[in-house]
C-alpha cells in the first residue's frame, strides 16, 4: 500500500486564475516527475481541459509542463508528431502549491518558440485591455513586462527550460515512473 500511495501523491491538476481571482482554465492531474526549489515539471500523454465558460478539450499532444515557484512564468513543453518540440511560455505568477493544487495567476501574454526556433508573441491586445479591466499596477505591468523580455532571451539562447534534451529527459522518466502500479504476489 506505501508503494501506491505515494505513487498517487504524485499526480497533480493544475489551474490557472485571473487577476480577480476567477478560476480561468483546470487541467486534468498530471504526474509530477520532478520537483526542485525552482518549479514543478507535470507530464502526460493528453490532458483533459475545462475552460472558465465550462468547455472542455482534449490536448493532442504529450507533454511536460514547467510550473516555476519563483519566476513570473510556466511552460507548457508539447512534443510535435515530426519530433520537435514546441514550448508555450505562459506570462504568469510564481506558482503556488495551495490544497493540493498548483495555481497562478495567468497575466495574458504568451511567447511560442516553434520547432524550427521561430518566436511568436500572442495575445498581446488581451494583455493591454486586461491592463485596464483589472487594474494592473504600473509595478505589475513592469513585471510582466520584464518577464516576457527574460523569457524571450531564454528562448533565443536556447537555455533551460527552452533545451530540448532536457525536456525529453523528463518526458522519460515520466513514462518510466507512472507504470501501473502493480502489486505483489
Amino acid at each position: 500500500m506505501d508503494e501506491s500511495s505515494g505513487i498517487l501523491k504524485k499526480w497533480l491538476t493544475v489551474q490557472a486564475y485571473k487577476h480577480d481571482g476567477r478560476l480561468h482554465r483546470q487541467w486534468s492531474p498530471g504526474y509530477c516527475v520532478e520537483e526542485t526549489e525552482n518549479y514543478w515539471a507535470i507530464a502526460s500523454k493528453a490532458s483533459l481541459v475545462i475552460e472558465d465558460d465550462g468547455r472542455h478539450w482534449m490536448t493532442k499532444e504529450n507533454a511536460v509542463f514547467l510550473l516555476f515557484k519563483n519566476m513570473w512564468m510556466n511552460i507548457i513543453c508539447m512534443f510535435k508528431e515530426g519530433g520537435g518540440i514546441c514550448y508555450y511560455a505562459n506570462i504568469a505568477s510564481p506558482t503556488i502549491f495551495d490544497e493540493g493544487y498548483l495555481r497562478y495567476i495567468d497575466y495574458d501574454l504568451d511567447l511560442k518558440l516553434y520547432p524550427d526556433h521561430v518566436i511568436k508573441a500572442l495575445d498581446e491586445n488581451e494583455f493591454e485591455n486586461n491592463i485596464v479591466r483589472y487594474g494592473y499596477s504600473p509595478e505589475l505591468v513592469d513585471a510582466i513586462r520584464h518577464s516576457f523580455n527574460e523569457i524571450r532571451s531564454l528562448m533565443t539562447a536556447g537555455k533551460f527550460p527552452f533545451s530540448d534534451e532536457a525536456i525529453r529527459a523528463l518526458y522519460a522518466r515520466f513514462l518510466t515512473e507512472s507504470k501501473p502500479f502493480i502489486p505483489h504476489s
